[in-house]
């Protein structure tokens, strides 16, 4: 078990154990890149599709957000109580991300943002 999510379950109750955020911002042509456009809400159905199949969807929810702010490196996910964030998502890695970090506490690392790289895509 994570440190966090020990440290959150003795000091507030949680209604699920695991709770991703999916990005679908979108933005007006010719403004910055945005992760609706690199298939969130395909990601959004995808993680859906994977949790209920597995029977998780009691523990574990999964939903679209608005912009995380790091859509230089997206698609995004960030997956909470951990605050994990993933970049570069793309369809054929849910399964992978919720056999190994939802299912088994694993964080994918090959898919964490690395936010020295994000700092400087966003300085230009």
């Amino acid at each position: 078990m994570f440190v966090n999510q020990l440290i959150i379950s003795l000091f507030c109750r949680m209604l699920y154990k695991k709770h991703l955020f999916i990005c679908t911002n979108q933005r007006p042509a010719g403004s910055r890149v945005c992760c609706g456009e690199a298939a969130g809400l395909a990601l959004v159905a995808a993680f859906k599709k994977q949790i209920k199949d597995k029977g998780l969807n009691a523990e574990i929810r999964a939903q679209r957000a608005g912009c995380l702010e790091t859509c230089e490196l997206g698609p995004s996910v960030v997956v909470y109580p951990e605050g994990v964030f993933y970049g570069r998502v793309q369809l054929d890695d849910v399964e992978e991300i919720v056999a190994e970090h939802l299912e088994n506490d694993r964080i994918v690392e090959r898919l964490v943002m690395d936010f020295d790289e994000l700092s400087r895509l966003k300085k230009g």
